[in-house]
């Protein structure tokens, strides 16, 4: 994965949920080619810039909320990747420089082949005490790919749980670097 779309890892708790947090910056490219300014002409008034964080960005966030989750339940040992995205409902406020998002990934079931996972992303407003505000609800389904039925055969190492990974783990203080180191390896 070249990008991480979380910041930081609040709460893991195996088997169970994860929680993460991603503020959503002014600096971030990607915010102001989502919708441009727009001059006025032909007789209709112009309209400023409106930078907002796209909903696919959101949804990677939550997979890698997930895949975070479903990585941990069995000791990061095996490739996990996002296989389907079974809901993914937005309602409500947009994600706009200044606020944070907050994702929270809930595993429902996980086994040999995969997991599925259930989650919500929330809005939260940074110095205003407004409470949280539901932003979507999703449902995924995680592949372990060194276990696939396909017969397909995949890199020895781990591609997924990149170097990016492990210290974001490191960073929030739920993986030590020696268990970092050892994850790498793999």
């Amino acid at each position: 994965m070249r990008w991480v779309w979380l910041d930081r890892i609040l709460e893991l708790v195996e088997g169970e949920r994860c929680v993460a947090v991603r503020a959503v910056s002014h600096g971030e490219d990607v915010l102001h080619d989502h919708i441009p300014a727009l001059p006025p002409g032909a007789g209709r008034p112009g309209r400023p810039a409106l930078p907002l964080m796209p909903h696919s960005l959101i949804v990677e966030g939550m997979a890698q909320c997930g895949g975070i989750l479903t990585g941990h339940a069995r000791d990061f040992r095996e490739k996990v990747i996002l296989a389907k995205v079974s809901k993914a409902d937005f309602h409500g406020p947009l994600a706009v420089p200044g606020t944070v998002l907050r994702h929270t990934a809930s595993l429902q079931r996980i086994d040999d082949l995969g997991s599925a996972v259930s989650g919500t992303v929330e809005l939260l407003q940074p110095g205003t005490g407004a409470e949280p505000l539901p932003m979507a609800d999703m449902e995924m389904m995680f592949s372990h790919v060194d276990r696939n039925q396909a017969g397909t055969v995949f890199p020895e190492r781990n591609f997924v749980f990149t170097e990016q990974f492990t210290e974001l783990l490191v960073r929030s203080g739920v993986m030590t670097a020696e268990k970092a180191a050892e994850v790498a390896a793999r």
